[in-house]
């Protein structure tokens, strides 16, 4: 495995311009982020750290495909991820269970999924900014990613608007072809409601598409009991709890 992530030139991310929806500051979301350039910013999050490289990537374009890992590489049937990746981007199951699942929804320990992802089975109040509510509904553009509406119960916030987030899966959910295009989930700051809830489907986009619109999460593994999801807006890193596994 040739790991190109963090060589000359740096990662090669770009971002979009959104000088006409509110700028890109420091605690804006990423977006205009491909699905390439996300899995290349987690190889540096690991690579920096002295973990492995979550993902294949074998070519210098930052934007090309990752390759699949090899036998005894990855767990399960999950070929785009190094099975000792400690960062990662979550799949399509660890994003929805970290919006949505409640260890002590319909009584203490029994569990339970809500509608949406601010722990409630009520679509949130549409916001510009803030710590109730969520970021969408034809707002001007996305809020920073520390006020963006409620948290989850594993309190994570904006899973619910503000940006599109890929999810490391890809559309047909087996993950054995580097090609195919990949889930992305959440909604967006002008969309409406609906996006968000628990029963509304995945939408998919090519890995190296740059929508203006599409941000990501970075899962971890800290300790074998937990995960955590880390928010990205490229220059500001908000570090939240995250479901277990």
């Amino acid at each position: 495995m040739v790991d190109l992530s963090n060589q000359a030139g740096g990662l090669g991310i770009t971002m979009a311009n959104m000088i006409n929806s509110g700028g890109n500051g420091p605690l804006k979301p990423a977006v205009g982020v491909s699905w390439n350039e996300a899995a290349r910013f987690v190889n540096w999050l690991n690579r920096s750290k002295g973990y492995h490289a979550a993902y294949n990537f074998t070519s210098n374009g930052y934007n090309d495909n990752i390759g699949l890992w090899g036998s005894g590489e990855y767990s399960g049937n999950n070929q785009f991820r190094h099975k000792d990746a400690y960062y990662f981007l979550p799949n399509v199951d660890e994003w929805y269970k970290a919006a949505y699942y409640d260890a002590n929804k319909n009584g203490a320990n029994n569990g339970g999924y809500w509608n949406w992802p601010t722990q409630s089975d009520q679509e949130p109040v549409h916001i510009s900014e803030g710590y109730v509510g969520a970021v969408t509904g034809g707002q001007a553009g996305p809020a920073d990613i520390n006020l963006a509406g409620s948290l989850s119960a594993y309190g994570t916030m904006g899973q619910g608007g503000n940006a599109w987030e890929w999810n490391e899966t890809s559309l047909d959910l087996t993950n054995d072809d580097p090609n195919e295009n990949r889930l992305r989930r959440g909604g967006v700051y002008y969309g409406a409601g609906y996006g968000l809830e628990s029963s509304n489907g995945s939408w998919s986009r090519s890995p190296s598409d740059e929508t203006d619109v599409s941000g990501f999460r970075v899962a971890s593994v800290p300790e074998p009991s937990a995960l955590s999801l880390l928010a990205v807006g490229l220059g500001g890193l908000a570090i939240m709890r995250r479901r277990r596994s």
